[in-house]
């Protein structure tokens, strides 16, 4: 697995955005600390030991999963297919074989079943903190519906009953929510939260914060007069936007406020616009919140590594 075939290296001299997209993610995720997080459940799996670059091989088919949301059969035939694929795995076609839907299963419910998902959200996490690229001055926070499948031609004949409906201007959703907590000056989540869609983004707000903050920032949505006066009391920078009262608007001097609190705030929305716009995760792949929630925290985990992957590489 250490060598490409000449197949995998001659084709065409252009580097392709994907390539070095993989190239980048390849160098900056630490795989040897995910593999040594994983390993002790891995091996105690299947009561044999394996070689770890296995392992290794087998995360990095789950990050590929997660960057190009493919299904388990569609994420075996893209490895077949896609010379950019073979490549990040260091996979040769000619001598070594291509892990099967059933082996990229068993992985995932294996990650699902030990919550190692969001374990591995901490431990880069963690490894972002060590290298001064993940501060606790602030937090700003936020959250997104992602929608669930409506319809109920299914097994059960009914829809996910984890996910409930929630009204957001005139339109209807239904679906989950997650709710994110991001650093101030870095836009890196250190803080995620998932949730049916009928919950409250403001019922979450105490969940999303480190205990460190020195200002909070938010929509006008978390926007409560109690948490403001205590918050203010305790020292903290109060940056939630203000909301009007019923039947009165917002003052001249509310809108210049919220006019400059909107440009720190926007920050949180990045997260939001890569997992979704760019690795195009916009509606949940499976039922219940378990399994969903676990998507998340691994799509976090590497969206913290890409935000910051100029700096790692420069390092």
């Amino acid at each position: 697995m250490s060598q490409l075939s000449f197949l995998a290296v001659g084709q065409g001299k252009k580097r392709l955005k994907c390539e070095r997209f993989l190239e980048e993610m390849s160098q900056v995720i630490p795989w040897q600390r995910l593999c040594a997080l994983i390993e002790p459940y891995y091996v105690g799996r299947s009561g044999i030991g394996r070689r770890a670059k296995e392992l290794e091989l087998m995360l990095k088919v789950h990050c590929l999963q997660q960057w190009y949301q493919l299904s388990d059969p569609g994420m075996e035939e893209a490895i077949y297919d896609r010379n950019s694929f073979q490549k990040f795995l260091r996979l040769d076609l000619i001598s070594e074989a291509v892990p099967d839907e059933t082996t990229i299963l068993h992985f995932r419910h294996l990650l699902e079943r030990h919550d190692l998902s969001k374990r591995v959200f901490e431990e880069i996490r963690g490894y972002l903190v060590e290298r001064g690229l993940l501060m606790k001055a602030g937090t700003i926070v936020d959250a997104t519906l992602i929608a669930a499948p409506t319809s109920t031609k299914n097994e059960t004949n009914a829809r996910d009953s984890e996910m409930s409906s929630t009204k957001k201007g005139n339109e209807w959703y239904f679906g989950m929510k997650s709710h994110i907590g991001v650093d101030v000056h870095s836009a890196l989540v250190h803080t995620m939260e998932a949730t049916t869609a009928k919950v409250h983004d403001k019922a979450k707000l105490g969940d999303l914060q480190h205990g460190e903050e020195k200002s909070l920032f938010g929509d006008k949505g978390y926007y409560d007069e109690g948490l403001k006066r205590t918050h203010r009391a305790s020292g903290l920078f109060w940056g939630i936007l203000d909301r009007a009262k019923r039947g009165h608007g917002l003052s001249s001097s509310q809108q210049q406020r919220n006019r400059k609190l909107a440009s720190v705030r926007a920050k949180v929305e990045h997260p939001f616009q890569v997992i979704k716009c760019q690795w195009k995760y916009v509606k949940t792949r499976y039922r219940g919140l378990r399994k969903n929630t676990g998507q998340l925290y691994m799509l976090f985990a590497l969206y913290n590594l890409y935000r910051v992957r100029r700096q790692l590489l420069m390092a």
